[in-house]
């Protein structure tokens, strides 16, 4: 678990993979001073190469900058897109294992919390300057208790498609096409006895369910205790209708195991996109009434 910050405390903000206008990123400065940190900018943060916020060697730069810079004490990334994967492996990452840091956001960013999770680190997937604008006030706060180490339970109404039962495991996942890219690869983390979050957006109803196939073969469906389901946004189905919505799609692959399962969990690409901090110990408690999602560290 990387140290918790103090007021005071140097924030970094990076973009790993796609560029940003500098009106988000001036408007998250503004938001962490005033929660009483200091901000660093990386140099080509606001920059832009054709889809990217650099070239690969820029943005590889910023990012080992802030990574091995010992004052650096959180790296938000400014948003996903597409880039995270050319970094990766390109990175050094010995000062992260001696003294971990937090690395914060989600979409493109799940493939650095599967770095983070492979290595037993806990990361946080939460909301990123790109939306702070027009996130719930609740995303925030919950991301800026994440980060001062006050993880907030998360209690919502228990939908009618929702399975009952409790459960307790290592909290791991995020955006459920980066998972499933890297499966059988070396990062593809453990998921025994996990509690397995997901998100997604913009993805056809019949790549769900090749995505969850593709969990299902790797026989990651059996390993996992409880399945948490956010934000499924911009869902698309084809010409010729596929038949299924993709809560019945997600449900049909568990119909031989009693799991319990939550959907339309307040994380993910929605404004309601609270923070979640992945690779801690959780407990998943699903009722006929709520869902509850609580820290046991």
């Amino acid at each position: 678990m990387p140290s918790f910050l103090e007021p005071g405390d140097l924030i970094a903000l990076v973009a790993p993979a796609k560029n940003i206008e500098k009106d988000a990123v001036d408007h998250a400065k503004s938001f962490f001073q005033n929660e009483g940190f200091k901000v660093l900018i990386t140099q080509n943060c606001l920059g832009s190469y054709h889809y990217f916020s650099g070239t690969i060697a820029e943005r590889l730069s910023d990012f080992q900058g802030v990574l091995n810079n010992p004052e650096v004490k959180a790296i938000v990334c400014v948003r996903g897109g597409y880039g995270c994967i050319q970094l990766i492996d390109r990175i050094q990452w010995a000062s992260q294992l001696e003294v971990p840091k937090w690395i914060v956001g989600f979409s493109d960013v799940t493939i650095m919390h599967q770095r983070m999770q492979h290595h037993g680190i806990a990361s946080i997937h939460g909301t990123m300057p790109l939306n702070f604008k027009t996130n719930s006030p609740e995303s925030l706060t919950t991301l800026m208790s994440a980060l001062r180490g006050n993880p907030s339970e998360i209690e919502v109404p228990s939908s009618r498609l929702n399975k009952t039962g409790s459960a307790e495991g290592p909290l791991l996942g995020g955006n459920l096409a980066i998972l499933y890219s890297l499966l059988g690869t070396d990062d593809q983390v453990n998921y025994d006895n996990s509690i397995l979050y997901i998100e997604e957006v913009g993805e056809h109803l019949y790549q769900i369910d090749r995505m969850f196939y593709a969990f299902e073969k790797a026989g990651i469906l059996e390993k996992i205790n409880g399945l948490i389901v956010g934000g499924m946004a911009s869902i698309r189905d084809t010409a010729t209708p596929f038949g299924k919505t993709y809560q019945e799609i997600i449900l049909s692959h568990f119909q031989y195991r009693s799991i319990p399962i939550i959907f339309d969990f307040p994380a993910g690409h929605i404004d309601d996109n609270r923070a979640l901090i992945l690779g801690s110990e959780v407990r998943l408690s699903v009722t006929s009434a709520s869902a509850a999602l609580s820290y046991l560290d």
